[in-house]
C-alpha cells in the first residue's frame, strides 16, 4: 500500500528542508551539529507539521543509528524499557518520542538513567513549552530547539516540490493555478498541507487537473468528514475558545470546551490556557480571575477527566463574565520593546545594592530613602535610569478596579507620569 504523501516526501538531503533555516541554514546550530556527527540529546519545540519527525529521523540516518520511535499517546514505561534493552544489547540507539509533553514524571524517569549513560540518544517533538512539561531532571539533559512556523513562501515552495518530486504525482498532468485555499485548509501544518494536495489529486477526476481555490474549495467540503478524523481542527478551536472567553461570551466558550472535552483534549493543556488568559486579559480588573485559574490548573492535574470537566466549566464560566484589562499584557510589551531598544542602562546609584566598602565608597545606595519612612509609605524618588526618565508603560484600564489603581498613581505619580 503506497505511503500518504507526507510520507513519501519526508526529505532525504538537507537541501530538501522547507523552512527552520535558523537551525539547518548554513553555518547554523543544528546543521553544524549534523555535519560534526555529534549530537545530544534534543527537544524539537514548535507547532504542528513544521518538520520535528522528519528532522528527528533525517539527524537519525546521517549519524547511522538505530531509530526507534514511539508515540507519547500510546506508549508507556514498558515500550521505554524494551528499546533501553535493545539498545543496550547492541549499541547506542536514537528514541524518538512523539508528544513527550503528554508522558508523566513516571514515564520520563524511565529514560533518565540510559540518557545520562549516553545508552538513548533522546530526541523528544512537543508543541507545548518544555519547561512546564517535560522533568527538569530529563531537559537539563537535553537541548531545546524551537522550531519556527512556515511561512506563506515556503509552505508554496512545498506544494511544488510535491508536484515535481513525488513519483506519483509528477506523473500526473497538473496545473497549479491557485494555492490560497489551499494554504487556508493547512494552516500553516506541512503535513496536512500535502494531505490536503492528495486528497484535491485524488478526488480530481480526469486530467489535465487544474488546481485553484474553487477545486480545493469543494473537494474538502465534499471530504470533511475524512479531514476531521485526526482532530486536526485544534488550534482553530482553541483560539475560537480563548477569544469568546475575552470577548465575555461564556455560552460560546462553553461550547468550545465542550468540543475540547469529547475530542479528548489534555485538560492541562486548557487549564494552562486559562491561566495565561486570566493575566493576559482579565489581569487587575480582577487579580481574582488568576487566583482561580491557577487553582484549577492544580485540581485539573489532580483528578483529571471526568470530574475536571465540573471545575474547568466553573472556571471558564467565571473569566467570561469578568471584568477584562489588558493593560498589564501591553505594559510588559511596552517595557520589553524599550530595553530591546536602549539595551542594559546604567542603574541609579541611589537604588544599587551596596554589600561592600567600597560600593558605598562609590556612593552606591547614597540618597536612597526609604518609603515607609515617610508619609503615606511614599516618597518622590528617580527609579528609572536617567536617558528614560519618566517613560511610562502602565496605563490603568477604565474598569472600577483599576479606575482605582489610577486614583492612587495619581496622588503620587500625576506630574512625573501623567496619571
Amino acid at each position: 500500500m503506497l505511503p500518504p504523501l507526507p510520507e513519501r516526501l519526508r526529505p532525504k538531503t538537507i537541501a530538501e528542508f522547507v523552512g527552520q533555516q535558523h537551525l539547518i541554514g548554513e553555518g547554523k546550530v543544528l546543521r553544524k551539529l549534523i555535519e560534526s556527527q555529534n549530537i545530544p540529546s534534543i527537544i524539537f519545540w514548535g507547532p504542528p507539521g513544521v518538520g520535528k519527525t522528519s528532522l528527528a529521523r533525517f539527524i537519525a540516518e546521517q549519524i547511522h543509528l538505530p531509530f526507534y520511535q514511539l508515540s507519547a499517546i500510546d506508549s508507556g514505561v514498558k515500550e521505554v524499557r524494551r528499546v533501553i534493552d535493545e539498545a543496550t544489547t547492541n549499541g547506542k540507539a536514537i528514541l524518538f518520542i512523539d508528544e513527550i509533553h503528554r508522558f508523566n514524571k513516571a514515564q520520563q524517569d524511565a529514560l533518565l538513567g540510559a540518557v545520562e549513560k549516553g545508552i538513548i540518544i533522546l530526541f523528544g517533538a512537543t508543541t507545548e513549552n518544555p519547561s512546564f512539561e517535560v522533568i527538569s531532571a530529563l531537559l537539563s539533559r537535553c537541548q531545546v530547539y524551537i522550531l519556527k512556523p512556515l511561512e506563506r513562501e515556503e509552505l508554496e515552495k512545498l506544494i511544488k516540490q510535491a508536484l515535481i518530486n513525488d513519483e506519483v504525482l509528477k506523473t500526473k498532468n497538473i496545473e497549479l493555478k491557485q494555492t490560497e485555499a489551499l494554504l487556508k485548509y493547512s494552516g500553516g501544518d506541512a503535513r496536512k498541507l500535502l494531505n490536503v494536495l492528495e486528497l484535491v489529486v485524488s478526488s480530481g477526476g480526469s486530467e489535465p487537473l487544474i488546481i485553484d481555490n474553487e477545486l480545493v474549495e469543494n473537494t474538502i467540503q465534499q471530504k470533511m468528514a475524512i479531514y476531521d478524523k485526526s482532530g486536526e481542527q485544534h488550534y482553530d478551536i482553541i483560539s475560537a475558545f480563548i477569544k469568546s472567553i475575552r470577548g465575555s461570551d461564556p455560552n460560546a466558550a462553553l461550547y468550545y470546551l465542550a468540543r475540547m472535552i469529547s475530542g479528548g483534549e489534555d485538560p492541562k493543556f486548557i487549564a494552562r490556557r486559562l491561566l495565561i488568559l486570566s493575566s493576559e486579559d482579565i489581569g487587575n480588573a480582577n487579580p481574582n480571575a488568576l487566583l482561580l485559574a491557577t487553582s484549577c490548573f492544580q485540581a485539573v492535574t489532580m483528578i483529571g477527566y471526568p470530574e475536571c470537566n465540573l471545575i474547568l466549566s466553573q472556571t471558564v464560566i467565571y473569566l467570561a463574565t469578568s471584568a477584562k484589562s489588558n493593560s498589564a499584557t501591553t505594559a510588559i510589551g511596552a517595557a520589553m520593546q524599550l530595553v530591546k531598544e536602549t539595551g542594559d542602562l546604567s542603574i541609579p546609584l541611589h537604588i544599587r545594592n551596596a554589600p561592600t566598602k567600597l560600593m558605598k565608597d562609590l556612593n552606591y545606595g547614597k540618597d536612597y530613602k526609604y518609603a515607609h519612612s515617610f508619609e503615606g509609605n511614599f516618597v518622590d524618588l528617580e527609579f528609572l535610569p536617567d536617558t528614560i526618565k519618566g517613560k511610562k508603560f502602565y496605563e490603568p484600564g477604565s474598569n472600577v478596579r483599576e479606575l482605582e489603581i489610577r486614583n492612587n498613581l495619581k496622588k503620587m505619580w500625576a506630574e512625573k507620569y501623567g496619571y
